[in-house]
């Protein structure tokens, strides 16, 4: 038996419930998990932004130890700490044969197969393929990373998602280089992260961009130079801050139209904007048909930080070890399985940045 956030409808009040976890296939594992981040992504599977079989235990950003190895499972052992990946690549399909694991075709294959079921029998479906709201799940092999015994666990989860996001989306996607100038927009985990990686990137000006002015502090102790909150002069502050020209990159974090215009606008001519927040599919942004060839700038998505986490994850380790890297500062709440709703709530208001469940 496995304690589990349930929800059952879009907008419903999740619940904990009391699971039996199906047993561990041939090719997979099952995790006692040590803490999971709630993550925004939560929050839009919730609300009915992302589809999702129900119902459904929400959380894809954790670590814990694997308990158990299906038969055919190599390189994992039970006693191993892992952090789960939600997007877990086949190495096989195009995309993954043409280095993009990030886009595997089959990374969602996971998530329309139950991997628990209730005391009545229901079948219950794993969040993003992953179910970490709970205190223990049954996993792909290849959706855990390892990570060394000496990483604190609570700090290791975060990794999962908004460190390899943001992180990863300043590095491989947006090619950060020494020198250059970053604005960040939306200082949620994601957005916190972005910020130290620009910093490790070497950035010269890393702008921070939040409406809630008491993110300030952390965010310049995170590696911003300055903080603003967004407005009507927020490109002419930005162009004042960057020799007039305008930031060399916005990495967007959000996911709203006027924030994505918001990144665009304060990018200087040629500069680059890096989508991470994922918007919702009638929320849409425009441009004319000028400015596009005119300012030639470049606006792409990125999708989990353009990032293999088989590879990226010892990467940002490297960084942890180093004291480039703090994890423990993008978490501002903890708290237990039955609080996620008041997570929720947080994150819809903006307040502070990422919230850990602890088991």
């Amino acid at each position: 038996m496995t304690a589990a956030l349930v929800l059952r409808a879009v907008d419903g009040a999740a619940a904990v419930e009391e699971l039996t976890l199906n047993p561990a296939g041939p090719h997979q594992v099952r995790v006692r998990l040590a803490a999971a981040g709630v993550c925004h992504s939560d929050l839009s599977l919730a609300n009915g932004t992302l589809r999702q079989p129900f119902p459904v235990v929400l959380g894809h950003e954790g670590a814990g130890v694997v308990v158990e190895v299906g038969a055919a499972v190599t390189g994992l052992a039970v006693g191993d700490h892992v952090v789960l990946n939600w997007s877990p690549p086949c190495r096989s399909c195009w995309f993954c044969e043409a280095g993009e694991p990030y886009l595997c075709a089959h990374a969602d294959d996971a998530r329309g197969v139950p991997f628990a079921r209730t005391a009545g029998g229901e079948d219950v479906y794993a969040g993003l393929g992953t179910g970490a709201f709970a205190t223990e799940t049954v996993i792909g092999a290849n959706a855990c990373i390892p990570v060394p015994a000496d990483i604190p666990l609570d700090e290791a989860a975060l990794l999962g998602c908004a460190v390899l996001t943001g992180v990863g989306a300043v590095l491989n996607s947006a090619r950060v280089r020494a020198g250059e100038s970053v604005v960040v927009i939306g200082l949620g985990g994601v957005g916190l992260a972005a910020l130290q990686g620009a910093r490790i990137a070497g950035a010269s000006t890393v702008i921070a961009v939040d409406a809630s002015p008491s993110k300030e502090d952390l965010a310049l102790s995170l590696g911003a130079t300055h903080f603003l909150t967004p407005g009507t002069s927020l490109a002419k502050e930005i162009r004042a801050l960057t020799s007039g020209r305008g930031a060399d990159h916005a990495i967007e974090c959000v996911g709203r139209a006027a924030t994505i215009r918001a990144a665009w606008s304060v990018t200087r001519r040629g500069g680059r904007a890096t989508v991470l927040g994922l918007g919702s599919t009638t929320d849409e942004v425009t441009f004319s048909a000028l400015e596009v060839a005119y300012f030639a700038r470049t606006l792409t998505g990125c999708m989990y930080g353009s990032t293999d986490p088989a590879v990226d994850v010892p990467v940002l380790l490297s960084h942890y070890r180093a004291g480039r890297l703090d994890l423990s500062a993008l978490v501002t709440d903890h708290v237990s399985l039955d609080e996620v709703g008041d997570a929720f709530d947080r994150m819809r208001n903006g307040v502070g940045a990422r919230t850990l469940v602890h088991f």
